[in-house]
C-alpha cells in the first residue's frame, strides 16, 4: 500500500516509542505485549491520542533457546515452560518452598512447581497474553507448524557416518517401535486409529529418508511397557511411535536408560480429564540431528495442511539442505507419500469424520499475534 520508503527500521523498542511520540512516525507496529507495557502509550490510548489496532496478523512463535550439546538442560528448561502452563490450570495456589537443603544433584529430584510458586504461573508472568495464547481448554485446534524459516540457507557438514541419518541412508534400513494398548492384538500394519496414525507416521519419516521410499521395520510393545524405551535406548529401533510424552522419559532414567527426545505431537487424546494423552516420536537424545529432521518431517506434514499442499502438488513443500544436501527433498518426499495431516487421519480415522468432532487434532486456524519491530512514517 505504501512505498518502500515510507517504512524505517528502528534500532530498538525504545526508539521505536520515541519515534512514535515525537511525530517521526505515525503507526508503529510490535509485539503487543511491548507495547502494552508502555505507559506512553497507554495514557495516549486512554486520552485518545494513539488507538491500538485489533488487526493481529503474525503467528512467529518465541521460545528460549538452549545449545543442543546438552540435552538435559534444555529438557529441564522445556519442562519448567510446561509447569508454568500447567499450573495456570489449577485451581489452588501453592506456597513457594524455600530451599532449607542444598539444590538436588539428579534433575529428577528438582521441585518444578517452585518456578511458578515463587514467580508466577503463565498469566502472571506475561499480563496480557493475546489471541493465540490462551490454554486450550475447549478442545480447539492444537495443531501448529513452527515456521520454518529458510531451510535451504545452510548445511550441516560436521555430520559423521556414525550419526543416525547418514547411517540410515546408508542402511538402507529403517525400524521403528509402536506402543499399542495392551489389550491389542491385531496386526498394526492392518489397524485403523492411533495405531495406524503411528504406523503412517513411521513410513511418512522412512519416505524422508530413502527418497520417498516408505519400507519399514515394524516391533510392537504393550503401551504400558518399559521395555519400548528400553529397545528405544539399546538402538534395537530408531524411532519410538504411539506412546504417550511422558516427561520423566525426557531424562536418563538408569545407566542403561538415557533420556529420550519427544517430537512435536502428531495426535491429541479426547479425555475429557486433565491427563489428556499426547502422543509423538520419541528418538534417543544423543544425536540432535536425527530428533530434529525427525521432528521437521512431522512438522512438515502439518505445514502442508496449513497451506494447502497435498501429495500431488508436493513440488509446494520446501527444499531443505540443513540435514545434508542428499536429503534435501526430504519434505517433499515426505509429503509425497502421506499427503497432509487431513489426509493421514481421514486415512486411519475415515473420510467421513466431521473436522469439528476431532476436538484437538486440527489446525489451528486463528490468525497471528505478533508483529516485528517496524513503523511507517
Amino acid at each position: 500500500m505504501f512505498p518502500s520508503d515510507y517504512l524505517l527500521q528502528t534500532p530498538s523498542i525504545e526508539d521505536m516509542d520515541d519515534m512514535l511520540l515525537n511525530g517521526t512516525c505515525n503507526v508503529i507496529a510490535s509485539m503487543k505485549f511491548f507495547i502494552n507495557q508502555k505507559e506512553p502509550l497507554i495514557e495516549g490510548e486512554r486520552n485518545g491520542t494513539f488507538v491500538f489496532g485489533k488487526s493481529l496478523l503474525s503467528k512467529e512463535p518465541f521460545a528460549i533457546a538452549t545449545r543442543n550439546d546438552d540435552r538435559e538442560f534444555s529438557d529441564v528448561v522445556n519442562r519448567i515452560i510446561e509447569t508454568i502452563l500447567y499450573e495456570q490450570g489449577q485451581k489452588e495456589p501453592m506456597l513457594c518452598q524455600n530451599q532449607s537443603v542444598p539444590t538436588p544433584r539428579d534433575v529428577l529430584d528438582l521441585n518444578w512447581t517452585n518456578s511458578v510458586h515463587c514467580v508466577g504461573n503463565y498469566t502472571e508472568i506475561f499480563g496480557d497474553i493475546g489471541t493465540l495464547n490462551p490454554l486450550n481448554e475447549n478442545a480447539s485446534g492444537s495443531l501448529y507448524a513452527t515456521p520454518f524459516g529458510n531451510l535451504g540457507d545452510s548445511t550441516i557438514n560436521n555430520a559423521s557416518s556414525k550419526d543416525m541419518l547418514p547411517r540410515i541412508r546408508k542402511n538402507e534400513s529403517f525400524s521403528c517401535g509402536v506402543a499399542v494398548p495392551d489389550n491389542f492384538n491385531g496386526n498394526i500394519t492392518g489397524s485403523d486409529r492411533l495405531v495406524c496414525m503411528s504406523v503412517e507416521y513411521c513410513r511418512t519419516l522412512a519416505a524422508a529418508l530413502h527418497n520417498g521410499d516408505p519400507e519399514t521395520t515394524f516391533l510392537s510393545f504393550p503401551e504400558a511397557d518399559s521395555n519400548s524405551f528400553i529397545a528405544l535406548a539399546n538402538k534395537t529401533i530408531d524411532v519410538l511411535v504411539g506412546g504417550r510424552i511422558e516427561p520423566r522419559y525426557n531424562f536418563k532414567q538408569s545407566p542403561s536408560l538415557d533420556g529420550v527426545h519427544f517430537s512435536t505431537p502428531y495426535y491429541y487424546g479426547n479425555e475429557s480429564t486433565d491427563e489428556v494423552g499426547v502422543y509423538a516420536i520419541a528418538t534417543r537424545e544423543d544425536d540432535a540431528l536425527f530428533s530434529s529432521f525427525v521432528n521437521t518431517v512431522v512438522l512438515a506434514t502439518i505445514y502442508a495442511q496449513e497451506n494447502g499442499i497435498n501429495s500431488t502438488d508436493m513440488l509446494e513443500m520446501p527444499l531443505v539442505s540443513s540435514f545434508g544436501s542428499d536429503v534435501s527433498w526430504a519434505l517433499r518426499d515426505a509429503v509425497a507419500y502421506s499427503g497432509n495431516y487431513d489426509a493421514i487421519y481421514a486415512e486411519c480415522f475415515g473420510r467421513n469424520v466431521d473436522r469439528a468432532s476431532r476436538g484437538r487434532n486440527r489446525v489451528n486456524e486463528i490468525l497471528a499475534v505478533e508483529q516485528p519491530k517496524a513503523c511507517s512514517k
